[in-house]
């Protein structure tokens, strides 16, 4: 193929097809790869299949070629998906490397940092992670107290984050530090790249009721960084963090063009394994078991339909971006439902069947179910974006709007 000739979806389409088949293993349906991201041997094998989709040129389709990726339209990449369905994918490395902090870094970074983090993660050398809550903040993402100091041309860092995912697996981390404490709180904000293994952080993993152990939380003792450790512009971290919130709400209500494949745990499917598990549980012929996999199937098309129309809408200008929030809500909702559904017709199996995937792994899910209400920012949060921001309602009341950072209570 010459450069100047363009390559139809189709032929993308073909093109990857016959190249997976060559070059990645299929999933076993009745023993899949572990997905939890607690296990080092977990990262290292996402690592290697990142590395594989790079020299196949099948690595950041919708990345731009500048900064080492295809630099093609979301069609291609839903192409590859669909595809890459039934096939061994690096999922760990979507959320957040590819879905949040790489376009995070496309949308605000400077171009050194562009060149050198969005091609490290495209290429499987690099894992990005965020250091965005803290103990003592909440859901009040403007509230943190980590603080960042001039010295010279470096800064240092002190403080805490906490409830950091995959932290302990990455190597670089978008890192949110207060540099005026005289500005009022969203003013006086500064976003960095903080390389993890720096002199002075200590992280820490922490065990979650389900077991896992993927969260971490993370200490910060005179940490050194460069001043070209500054994304965006000083004092300006809300406009980067606002951003970054943006992709973190498109990625779990599952809309972002930057990633590839499709999770275990994806509700999109969830009606397929609840026709399996009724027929399993011997309720297939029961109305009200039909019923609720008629609802989850119900959610399934709506979600996939709206995905859909709000990402076309937001790209094309005739939505504003808070209007993501909408398919993040909807995911949320849908994932609860999924979850109640599944635990329903899984029954006594859900906490005494047989050990490894299929009911018994329902009933550990239901252990986190209050997860999908609080990734990217909680429910309520999403309510007050819609509210505010797509249907001008008033907004909430905040006594510290327009408060120097100094003079407001906190925890902390």
């Amino acid at each position: 193929m010459t450069e100047t000739a363009i390559e139809t979806v189709e032929e993308f389409r073909l093109r990857a097809r016959t190249w997976l088949a060559a070059n990645v293993a299929r999933v076993d349906p009745e023993a899949p790869p572990p997905s939890s991201g607690d296990d080092d041997a977990e990262w290292l094998h996402a690592r290697e299949l990142q590395k594989r989709l790079y020299a196949g040129g099948f690595a950041g389709i919708c990345f731009p070629k500048e900064y080492g990726g295809l630099g093609l339209s979301h069609e291609y990449q839903e192409a590859f998906t669909e595809e890459a369905d039934g096939y061994e994918m690096p999922l760990l490395l979507n959320i957040p490397t590819f879905s949040i902090c790489a376009p995070t870094i496309l949308d605000m970074g400077s171009e050194k940092q562009k060149k050198e983090h969005l091609g490290a993660a495209i290429r499987g050398d690099e894992v990005l992670v965020q250091f965005l809550s803290e103990p003592s903040g909440g859901s009040d993402l403007a509230g943190v107290l980590t603080r960042a100091d001039r010295d010279g041309d470096e800064w240092v860092i002190n403080g805490a984050k906490i409830w950091s995912t995959s932290a302990y697996a990455g190597d670089y981390a978008l890192c949110l530090a207060r540099t005026d404490w005289n500005a009022p709180k969203h003013r006086g904000l500064t976003m960095f790249l903080m390389k993890i293994d720096s002199p002075g952080v200590d992280l820490r993993r922490i065990k979650q009721v389900n077991g896992s152990t993927e969260f971490c939380e993370e200490f910060f003792d005179n940490v050194v960084l460069p001043a070209d450790a500054v994304v965006g512009e000083v004092n300006d971290g809300w406009t980067v963090a606002s951003r970054q919130l943006f992709h973190e709400r498109t990625a779990v209500g599952g809309g972002s063009q930057y990633t590839s494949g499709r999770g275990v745990r994806d509700t999109r499917k969830a009606s397929d394994d609840f026709v399996a598990l009724a027929r399993e549980t011997g309720q297939a012929d029961d109305v009200h078991v039909r019923e609720l996999v008629g609802q989850a199937y119900a959610h399934r098309t709506v979600q996939e339909q709206l995905i859909k129309r709000v990402a076309a809408a937001v790209a094309s200008g005739e939505l504003p971006a808070p209007a993501m929030s909408l398919i993040r809500l909807f995911h949320a909702e849908t994932d609860w439902l999924n979850t109640d559904i599944g635990l329903e017709l899984a029954g006594s199996y859900a906490v005494a069947g047989p050990v490894g995937r299929g009911p018994l792994e329902l009933g550990t899910g239901y252990l986190s179910r209050q997860a999908a209400s609080l990734g990217g920012g909680s429910s309520e949060m999403s309510r007050n974006l819609i509210s505010e921001r797509l249907l001008q309602m008033p907004r909430e009341y905040a006594a510290d709007r327009d408060v120097p950072f100094s003079e407001v209570k906190h925890s902390g």
